[in-house]
């Protein structure tokens, strides 16, 4: 009897790019990673890093002489190779949004749906926006719409084919904050549904901290760190990575120097190697962030409630 084994196996995004540059100067450099099927990837640094530059890439509008991308072994190749940029299964949402300013938003988010079966495809226009919450604004012209909402609106435009590959470029950076934290519930809990393997450039830690299965670290154009987010948080490499999760001290304890985050840090009631005084106290809400003078720097620690100005304390590490 002959028999026959089945090998299953995630559709995978493969990129290696020894180094790219628009001119002389290195943009991207020892890029090598894959990325599973369904999987959501943050690139999180500062801008100018180059993230937008790698997303292009990926999608197809810029020429790799000296690297390669692979989807599902078959090798995606640039506008050296293609007529019309970009590949079909792949959406791009870049910065400047690309919407047509004198049609509705339903037709916007509808502008690569078939229109032989309007049903189908109104349902899926209402779907959508329900997703981006423009579900009052369905019927108004783009031109009048704010920077945020327009921003909405070339989202549910990017996924309204279902594409098996998103990449999206500071895809939040117009949202009012008030809405911006139920947006990006609702759209990455609808890619994760659908399996969109997504990948985001981002200098939003909150972002990256929240909604990815693994983030990135970029600093001029190479990863300088790659974990889950919350390995990342906990131990960051360095300062420059430390710092995208806020204030970052460097102190020195039993000799050796430390990279302590303020939420680390608690007030002691017996004498430790820190001493700090204190400089002011910032509300943020849910506590106090504390600026004070230690070890012949500022540094920054978490209370419940304020210290005034020159208050001597001692500070230990949280267990």
């Amino acid at each position: 009897m002959i028999t026959f084994e089945v090998f299953l196996y995630s559709i995978m995004l493969k990129v290696d790019i020894t180094d790219f540059g628009y001119t002389e100067k290195t943009v991207l450099k020892n890029l090598d990673f894959t990325v599973e099927k369904g999987k959501h990837i943050s690139i999180l640094g500062e801008s100018g890093c180059g993230k937008s530059t790698l997303l292009k890439i990926i999608y197809g509008l810029l020429h790799v002489e000296n690297g390669t991308v692979f989807w599902n072994d078959n090798e995606l190749l640039g506008p050296n190779f293609n007529l019309v940029p970009g590949e079909p299964f792949i959406k791009y949402l870049a910065q400047d949004f690309d919407l047509m300013p004198y049609i509705s938003v339903a037709d916007n988010i509808g502008k690569h749906l078939s229109r032989r079966f309007m049903q189908q495809r109104e349902e899926r226009i209402n779907e959508l926006l329900e997703v981006v919450d423009m579900t009052a604004f369905a019927d108004v012209h783009v031109k009048l719409l704010s920077g945020g909402q327009k921003q909405r609106v070339a989202l549910a435009r990017a996924i309204a084919k279902e594409p098996e590959l998103l990449l999206l470029d500071e895809p939040f950076s117009h949202i009012d904050n008030f809405r911006r934290n139920a947006l990006r519930r609702n759209l990455y809990a609808y890619l994760k549904k659908e399996n969109i393997t997504c990948i985001t450039a981002t200098h939003d830690s909150e972002e990256a901290l929240s909604f990815s299965d693994e983030i990135k670290m970029m600093r001029e154009g190479q990863f300088i760190q790659t974990a889950t987010p919350e390995a990342l948080f906990k131990n960051p490499k360095n300062a420059y990575v430390a710092s995208f999760f806020g204030d970052v001290n460097t102190l020195e304890l039993d000799d050796e120097k430390h990279l302590i985050m303020p939420h680390k840090l608690q007030v002691s009631q017996e004498e430790t190697q820190i001493k700090a005084s204190v400089l002011k106290s910032y509300f943020k809400g849910s506590h106090y962030l504390v600026e004070a003078e230690a070890q012949g720097q500022k540094i920054y620690f978490n209370t419940a409630e304020t210290l005034e100005k020159d208050t001597a304390v001692y500070l230990k590490l949280k267990l």
